[in-house]
């Protein structure tokens, strides 16, 4: 890229960092300083603002970058993403938000807590929400290194790795200095920005084919090499058993996952009422699915315009595709308009990225000292004491995010984001549902689901094609490749459900009929919510 991209591009980088900073130095005034505070924003934002602040946090650099690059690459089998993205925030507006805003305070281990002997159901819970949280993160900051490779001329892995040192620290000064308020107006502010420049590319590709869908997707196909395979499923996902089972593996962790991740449930304690938490996912769904309409226009006119081969080129995985599609809708490379549009969206990204990890830190950070550090000092600590622990787990996490985003750095984000969906459908929704729904439910059954999810996903992931075996893999020169499937949601999510029933109908435990009663009233009515 040239020297004016590079210019401009980081200047508005520089401008929103600086905005967000801003907010977080006059937040960090502001705060009062108690848990309250610094997990939930003290309860205070609308159920628009909480929606926008959802939206901000979901679409992150999978949804722009990765999706759109899959599409680009893969034609129809890219939509399984946009579809399992957008299909997921059913089963979060009627199985989840509600229920969880009148059991919890701040984490899903509050949920689950509530009714079984917290020591064991608080560790189990806070170690898979960091577990999760950690995949998420990754994908985040891979994302973030390939937009700066690509602004730098994509052949500086010094660079890359400079930027995801920088991504992992700018987060930790959003959550540790402004803790929930401020990463909700960040993720407000970065949600507008997002939806306005999709819009805007959005509008710019139409017009490139006068309107005309189906001249799209034709060109489209021309372009891909695969013809009409390219608007069929298949191209991706088809052809031998293990494909097809990587197929209905994945869908089942994206459509599952979204009611299991953390740093979405986190948000559901920032409204004052579980009413204004069903009113909030309504507006964010209303948000993301207008978002992923457009993703598949970018998606299908980055593959129309800049062809397969041109993606790839840049990126292997295809996360460049967007940038470069705005480049060329601009004008060019080397023209004044291309060199505008291209330095928006490169900072439109880099904001969506900045934004998503903020929300992530602070809902791992929020497990560790809430849930981990209050368990293990059997609240010994006070709420103040607690706060400054999530702070220094920020610190933490956020190394640990960067040394594994460094190491994952070739691999598609929304497939990173997919192996995080399927961990969280697989720890966190059983204990969930099953502490919502079933009245006979233990602290036995809560303990085992969670490991009998959460270690099977780690485990097959570890042994598939993405850490080991295959050219594409992390470690390409060891082959611990025992598990043929990507994505271990498939077998994972039913085991986390059949590791809890296991646990509940083989304890001894006698379940509270006085506090699952309880328990059912609060999460129906809302009466005695925090």
């Amino acid at each position: 890229m040239t020297g004016e991209h590079q210019t401009l591009a980081l200047l508005l980088f520089s401008v929103f960092v600086a905005i967000t900073l801003g907010i977080t130095t006059w937040v960090s005034r502001n705060r009062r300083g108690s848990a309250e505070e610094f997990y939930a924003g003290g309860r205070l934002f609308s159920p628009m603002e909480n929606g926008f602040a959802i939206a901000g946090d979901y679409m992150s650099a999978a949804s722009f970058l990765g999706v759109t690059g899959l599409i680009a690459l893969f034609g129809y089998d890219g939509l399984l993403y946009v579809v399992g993205f957008l299909v997921a925030w059913l089963v979060v507006l009627f199985l989840v938000a509600e229920l969880v805003r009148n059991c919890g305070r701040f984490t899903l281990a509050d949920v689950v807590a509530a009714r079984m002997r917290e020591r064991p159901v608080r560790i189990a819970a806070g170690t898979s929400s960091v577990t999760v949280s950690v995949l998420y993160l990754v994908a985040q900051m891979v994302g973030a290194g390939s937009l700066v490779a690509l602004l730098l001329g994509g052949t500086s892995d010094a660079a890359r790795a400079w930027t995801v040192i920088g991504v992992g620290a700018l987060m930790v000064i959003y959550v540790s200095l402004g803790g929930m308020r401020a990463t909700t107006w960040i993720q407000i502010v970065k949600a507008v920005l997002l939806l306005g420049g999709t819009i805007a590319l959005t509008a710019l590709v139409l017009m490139r084919f006068h309107g005309d869908l189906n001249r799209l997707l034709l060109t489209a196909a021309e372009r891909s090499g695969h013809g009409a395979a390219f608007l069929a499923p298949g191209l991706k996902y088809g052809g031998d058993w293990t494909a097809r089972f990587d197929f209905i593996s994945l869908g089942l962790a994206l459509v599952l996952g979204t009611a299991g991740l953390p740093h979405i449930l986190s948000r559901f304690y920032t409204v004052p009422t579980a009413r204004a938490a069903r009113r909030s996912v309504v507006w964010a769904v209303g948000l993301i699915g207008g978002f992923y309409l457009m993703t598949i226009v970018l998606g299908f006119g980055a593959a129309a315009i800049l062809g397969p081969d041109a993606v790839r080129g840049s990126n292997a995985a295809g996360n460049t595709a967007v940038p470069l599609l705005a480049l060329d809708l601009g004008g060019g490379a080397g023209s004044t308009g291309g060199t505008v549009l291209f330095a928006i969206v490169a900072a439109v990204a880099f904001a969506t990225i900045l934004a998503v990890v903020a929300g992530i830190t602070l809902a791992s950070s929020a497990s560790v000292a809430h849930d981990l550090y209050a368990s293990l000092r059997r609240r010994g600590g006070k709420p103040r004491s607690e706060v400054a622990v999530a702070r220094i787990a920020a610190v933490g996490v956020g190394a640990v995010a960067i040394a594994l985003g460094l190491l994952a750095r070739d691999l598609n984000v929304a497939f990173l984001v997919g192996l995080a969906f399927a961990v969280a459908a697989s720890a966190n929704l059983p204990v969930l549902l099953y502490s919502l729904f079933w009245r006979g439910f233990t602290t036995r059954g809560a303990v085992w689901a969670v490991y009998g999810g959460l270690v099977p996903a780690v485990v097959l992931v570890v042994l598939s094609p993405v850490v080991s075996g295959s050219p594409d893999s992390l470690f390409p020169g060891l082959d611990l490749q025992y598990f043929p499937l990507q994505n271990p949601g498939l077998v994972s999510i039913p085991l986390g459900f059949l590791a809890g029933w296991l646990g509940t109908v083989t304890s001894a435990e006698v379940p509270d009929e006085v506090k699952h009663a309880e328990t059912e009233v609060r999460s129906l009515t809302g009466a005695g919510a925090a």
